[in-house]
């Protein structure tokens, strides 16, 4: 029993381990010179051609167009 529950608590701390490493911070610089700070990945749209991404500031999902996007990169956390 003891050795049961060991294992069931390591495997979900792994697990969290791998979750909470797939989601890293990034950079949105913008044609205008401004940074914006993600968390987590933003999403392309190409249908719309907007990129959608949660604010890491403010928390609040927001939405840029991507030909004001010069560049997106994965911050080091």
């Amino acid at each position: 029993m003891r050795t049961k529950l060991l294992v069931t608590t390591s495997l979900t701390a792994l697990a969290l381990l791998f979750v909470s490493g797939c989601s890293s911070n990034q950079t949105l610089r913008t044609n205008d010179g401004k940074t914006i700070v993600t968390d987590g990945k933003p999403q392309v749209d190409d249908d719309t051609g907007l990129v959608s991404y949660k604010n890491a500031e403010t928390g609040q999902t927001e939405q840029i167009n991507r030909d004001q996007v010069k560049s997106m990169s994965e911050l080091d956390n």
